[in-house]
């Protein structure tokens, strides 16, 4: 179907995330996973429902109430019955009524809202946990942006779902069942049937519609994710952006995001103005087949007029939250949508796993590393590392050289536990790592990382992150160790300085020494620095050369290096080359050896020779 020139739905471009698209959750799926979280208030649910029923009794009872104020207008004038009995006390039982609905609905929100603020919050917390108990491969593929609009929408969805279905699907059954109760008993079975077969066609049309409609929420949703994904890649990447002149390409891509957004959400606004045209036209047939038969019963004196006031009383009640229900089943509908890609998300499974039963690393330990025999491989048909050993014993330093991608880094990452092994195995204190809790591998390790990123927050808060709570004394001391302080008291607002988004105000020296000190800060028994001062000039990599070094001292260290002169004083220097370890030794021994080593430190010194004579020359 075309509507004003609109495209039909198979002319929508699909996205296609990383991956490949995931299959749709079913709704019953989805309301399971979420019951669990409802259940921890159970006792405000029930209280919830109990109001609600009440709030409905009494709003079932208000027309009741109001026949038989019109039927007590027909005393005879003059009777005293007629202006102090009967109209006084109707009246002030029709007000008790109405005051009692809103009175019902108000205690059922006020006790409810806790118990929806609470599970809103557990899902996003829970959501949030699993996303970083996710390995670094999760982590490197994701999609930013569009996974936090995902999470925003989902907790959105939480509340919607609560609030929809509790305070107005379940209430209107309620009602609905009420009224049919009424109309079959107190008049003849006619009436109950008008409504249900108006009821029947009304949901089965509402559903079907619906159903049909969902994918362009669907749609509307990957769009809208793929869109907010590339405006914050974008400006996350402002610098890159401006070098290379790219406002106008990245606008291009942003609109192109936008249009397909548009489409589909134009699509979602026409099928809806189709579903809501139908649900009038089935309500109005069924609103004027009902005043025909009470109309036909009031001249044919099987009713009274005050019968004809109650059930046209009862049609307004029923119309005005069955012309609604459809606008809930459809929000309902697109929660559900809006929550089953965070409970996608939760559902991940973990690459890397606590063992069941797996115990923490002893506090006390000799605290030594071993690689034996391993080999890894991010994807199978590329591997890293082949059969690496080495050994760092207690409180010695290991250095590890050679030239880009020849798996340096990956030991550090498959030390930390991001990854598991696929041969051999890696042990800290005689343990294997994977036989004992990640929590504990992760807090007897300190990295300083070649490429440090840190929180758009204070100077203060990005060192004390090595030891959260830590003082401001004991923070000052780790910045003076990494040789940073001065810098952070050169500054207008010191320690309280914001360092931008990633550390961006902050220079790659700077970022550098911050990230060593923290690091210092946290005081691990085992270290790694991964080119820790690869942003440093020379002046303050030879202090702060001395600084890690002191900082090494009676600690287990791996040391990963590309500049030889910062690993000399190193217990053993490990070389590297597409994976293995092709030589390993003392820096006298390497050179001695005359081999791969001995190379590299003659054409580094080499360099640096002719580095520094260029600038002796100018």
């Amino acid at each position: 179907m075309r509507r004003g020139g609109e495209s039909s739905s198979s002319h929508i471009p699909m996205p296609s995330p990383a991956g490949g698209k995931a299959q749709p959750r079913s709704d019953w799926k989805t309301l399971k996973r979420l019951t669990p979280y409802l259940w921890d208030y159970k006792w405000r649910v029930m209280a919830a429902l109990a109001f609600m029923i009440g709030a409905k009794l009494a709003n079932v009872a208000v027309p009741m109430l109001l026949k038989e104020l019109v039927d007590a207008m027909n005393i005879k004038p003059g009777d005293p019955k007629a202006v102090l009995v009967v109209p006084v006390g109707l009246l002030l039982a029709y007000g008790l009524l109405r005051l009692s609905t809103s009175l019902f609905t108000e205690l059922r929100e006020l006790v409810f809202a806790k118990a929806t603020q609470g599970a809103a919050r557990s899902i996003a917390l829970a959501t949030f946990r699993h996303l970083h108990s996710l390995s670094l491969r999760f982590h490197l593929e994701r999609q930013t942006g569009g996974m936090t609009r995902d999470i925003e929408r989902g907790v959105r969805g939480i509340e919607s779902l609560i609030s929809y279905s509790l305070y107005s699907i379940v209430p209107t059954l309620i009602e609905v069942a009420m009224v049919l109760t009424i109309l079959a008993v107190k008049f003849d079975v006619w009436f109950a049937w008008i409504t249900i077969a108006a009821l029947v066609v009304y949901i089965f049309f509402t559903v079907s519609i619906t159903e049909w409609r969902t994918q362009y929420r669907r749609l509307a949703n990957e769009f809208d994710s793929a869109a907010h994904t590339k405006a914050v890649d974008s400006l996350l990447n402002y610098e890159t952006v401006k070098y290379f002149n790219n406002e106008n390409f990245e606008a291009g891509r942003y609109d192109q995001s936008l249009e397909k957004l548009r489409m589909a959400r134009l699509k979602a606004q026409t099928t809806l103005s189709m579903l809501n045209t139908g649900q009038q036209l089935i309500i109005a047939i069924g609103l004027v087949a009902m005043l025909w038969r009470a109309t036909e019963g009031v001249v044919d004196h099987r009713m009274t007029l005050g019968d004809l006031v109650m059930i046209n009383a009862y049609m307004i009640q029923l119309y005005i939250p069955l012309n609604f229900l459809g606008v809930l089943y459809r929000e309902i509908k697109q929660s559900l949508t809006d929550l089953e890609k965070m409970f996608t998300l939760m559902e991940r499974e973990r690459e890397v796993e606590d063992k069941a039963g797996a115990q923490p690393l002893p506090e006390e330990a000799d605290w030594s590393v071993k690689f034996e025999h391993v080999s890894f491989a991010y994807e199978p048909a590329r591997p890293i590392l082949h059969d690496v050993s080495f050994e760092i014993p207690a409180g010695k330093t290991v250095a590890v050289v050679g030239p880009s991608g020849s798996g340096k880094s990956t030991l550090a990452r498959l030390l930390y536990r991001f990854y598991d092994v696929q041969q051999g195995r890696i042990a800290i204190a005689g343990r294997d790592v994977r036989d004992v809790t990640q929590g504990s591998v992760r807090q007897a390790i300190g990295i300083v990382p070649q490429d440090t990123v840190l929180f758009n927050d204070t100077v203060e808060y990005n060192i004390a992150y090595g030891r959260p709570g830590a003082g401001r004394a004991v923070v000052e001391a780790a910045a003076r160790a990494a040789h940073i302080h001065s810098f952070i008291a050169s500054t207008p607002k010191g320690y309280e300085t914001m360092v931008g988004e990633r550390g961006l105000k902050l220079s790659g020296g700077e970022k550098q020494r911050v990230a060593i000190a923290r690091t210092l800060l946290k005081n691990p028994p085992i270290l790694i620095f991964d080119e820790a001062t690869s942003a440093l000039d020379s002046a303050n990599e030879r202090a702060i050369q001395a600084e890690l070094k002191s900082a090494a001292q009676n600690k287990t260290a791996l040391v990963i290096a590309h500049r030889l002169s910062t690993v000399v004083d190193a217990h053993q220097i490990l070389v590297m080359e597409l994976g293995r370890i092709i030589e390993r030794g003392t820096h006298q021994e390497l050179l001695a050896r005359g081999g791969r080593y001995a190379d590299m430190w003659a054409l580094q010194q080499s360099v640096e020779g002719e580095a520094l004579a260029e600038v002796i020359g100018m």
